[in-house]
């Protein structure tokens, strides 16, 4: 019995078919494969305590880390301190791959790569980099010193904090939210920044790497009516401008339409020298806001 040419064409065709199927689903399963290796790959350092790669890893990070996290990974005026040993993203060695590689959506931490500031380090580089963290880091975490729940009641109290500052979901809107700081901020930066507030401010801070979500650039405004507001600038275009008055009312007002708008890199928050806190005080406060905002 004989098989019809056209039975024998569709059973060819079906055949290739079927193999092109199969090479096809192999294909898909080296992938996997390789992007499961890759992965792996990220989950431990092949540097991890190799003091020469540390030392590379240093440079790498002050041709890319240091313009926010500062050059001795302590922090700077935009990212956190990097030596503790408890970080707010992942400790071990793939959540830093990960953080550094992917970024941190919703904050100023880009993807490897995505600014002037980072050029794209490859995956050995990235490695070296958390070999210098891990260097510099922390053996243990520190004690605090100061008195947190002293701290707590001058930041709501006398001191006046809690007036401007929220710290979980408690306190004011006209400066920065404080719920985290302690948890990315070094010690010193937070002196600095209760001493000399304007400090930072005065640096002026780029719109792709500002250290919060709004710069808290002090502004003046007089109406044509001649009604005075003073508070923060919370966004602005050439014809609108948009603040919040120190009594955190919310204002929105044509340019043109104005007597006067003038803006000031001198923060509203007063300097506190140790006749307004002490350095016992000082460091209660402090200790206060490291306690709340430990991860």
């Amino acid at each position: 019995m004989s098989i019809p040419r056209t039975n024998l064409r569709r059973g060819k065709l079906w055949s290739r078919r079927r193999d092109l199927g199969l090479l096809f689903e192999c294909a898909v399963l080296v992938a996997c494969a390789a992007a499961a290796m890759a992965l792996r790959a990220q989950d431990k350092n092949p540097f991890a305590g190799d003091a020469k790669a540390a030392k590379v890893g240093e440079s790498q990070f002050r041709a890319n880390c240091a313009f926010c996290h500062g050059l001795g990974a302590r922090g700077g005026g935009r990212g956190p301190d990097l030596t503790r040993a408890q970080k707010r993203h992942g400790n071990a060695d793939a959540d830093l791959f990960r953080t550094i590689n992917e970024g941190v959506p919703g904050t100023a931490m880009p993807p490897n790569g995505a600014t002037q500031q980072g050029v794209g380090m490859t995956e050995q580089e990235i490695w070296q980099v958390i070999s210098y963290i891990r260097s510099v880091q922390a053996k243990a975490p520190a004690q605090i010193p100061g008195n947190a729940a002293h701290g707590k009641e001058l930041f709501y109290g006398n001191v006046g904090c809690s007036t401007c500052h929220m710290i979980q979901g408690k306190g004011g809107r006209l400066g920065p939210d404080l719920s985290t700081t302690g948890s990315a901020r070094s010690r010193d930066y937070l002196v600095e920044s209760i001493r000399n507030p304007s400090r930072r401010l005065a640096q002026g801070i780029s719109e792709a790497m500002k250290e919060f979500s709004q710069e808290y650039e002090t502004v003046s405004v007089v109406t044509a009516e001649g009604t005075k507001f003073v508070g923060v600038v919370l966004n602005e275009d050439h014809f609108t401008l948009q603040m919040m008055d120190t009594r955190e009312q919310l204002h929105l007002f044509e340019k043109d339409k104005l007597r006067s708008l003038e803006k000031s890199r001198e923060s509203l928050m007063p300097a506190y020298d140790q006749k307004m806190l002490s350095d016992k005080d000082l460091q209660d406060v402090i200790a206060y806001l490291l306690g709340v905002g430990a991860p």
